[in-house]
């Protein structure tokens, strides 16, 4: 399988000043018995065997970081970073927790929750991609935006919440780590759900490599089977999708006038500039010559 991408790169002090801190802010234990988990946290899935190792760390030295909490009605508190320390603090029947308490927005929480497990490369993939999807869909952020929380492009970001296109059996086997994100991308080639499903069960039970699936979904996608597929009707993978919207976004706000992006050969690519009249073609001409003398 294919490493992941590192984490952001910054100290959980740095990733949890994106949201609004209060004044009133406090830490304090917190009875382990009146907290409960967030329910909009990315991360759906906890891995048995190393909440049991963390659970007698904690056991033996106590809880080093302290999680982070709101409060709710009735002196309850809701998670908004720290599930996983708090369930091996459960595991190790600890009565109370430190907690540091502050008062956030159901947007601030879900925000907090998810640049906090993606810095500790916590979520596999389709937990990722459905992270990302809530902060565009309910948050309003884009995708770019979204980038720069998380210490992603764009273009990762994007290529993330299109594996939510697949069918749930092809996103079952990325969550278990049978196929990686690229296989996931890999089966976008192909446009049909049924023939992703059947190609996400092959790749799995053969062991496909990337580059092999890729091959395949082109060929199911031009109708030529387990044959190589015809160049004329040959798809474009989802990385050179997003990076030729990426070259057209960046040349066409650069020059002022709409660019048009196609790949090329390898790992080319072509731009071509289209002009209401020839006017408007020398017009730029001109100004790059200015742009260039300065």
């Amino acid at each position: 399988m294919a490493e992941r991408p590192k984490g952001m790169g910054r100290g959980l002090a740095a990733i949890l000043s994106v949201a609004p801190k209060d004044d009133s802010e406090e830490l304090r234990q917190v009875p382990v018995d009146l907290i409960e988990p967030n329910p909009q946290q990315p991360r759906s899935s906890f891995e048995e065997q190393g909440l049991v190792a963390l659970a007698g760390s904690i056991r033996a030295r106590g809880v080093l970081q302290p999680v982070l909490v709101r409060p709710l009605a009735g002196g309850r508190y809701e998670l908004i970073a720290g599930e996983r320390r708090w369930r091996a603090a459960q595991l190790a029947e600890l009565d109370s927790i430190p907690a540091i308490i502050r008062r956030h927005d159901d947007a601030a929480s879900l925000e907090v929750a998810l640049v906090e497990n993606m810095a500790r490369e916590a979520l596999n993939p389709v937990d990722e991609a459905r992270a990302c999807a809530a902060l565009v869909e309910e948050l309003g952020l884009t995708r770019e935006e979204v980038g720069l929380r998380v210490g992603r492009s764009r273009v990762a970001v994007s290529n993330l919440v299109r594996l939510l296109e697949l069918p749930d059996e092809a996103l079952e086997l990325i969550e278990g780590g049978e196929l990686t994100e690229g296989h996931g991308r890999a089966l976008l080639l192909v446009e049909d759900h049924a023939a992703r499903r059947l190609l996400a069960r092959r790749a799995t039970s053969e062991r496909w490599s990337v580059r092999e699936l890729e091959r395949r979904a082109r060929a199911a996608q031009s109708g030529d089977g387990d044959q190589q597929p015809r160049r004329r009707r040959r798809p474009l993978h989802p990385d050179q999708e997003a990076a030729v919207a990426q070259i057209a976004d960046a040349l066409s706000l650069a020059l002022g006038a709409e660019v048009e992006v196609v790949p090329g050969p390898g790992r080319a690519y072509r731009a071509q500039l289209s002009f209401e009249s020839a006017d408007a073609a020398l017009d730029l001409a001109r100004r790059l010559r200015v742009r260039a003398a300065a």
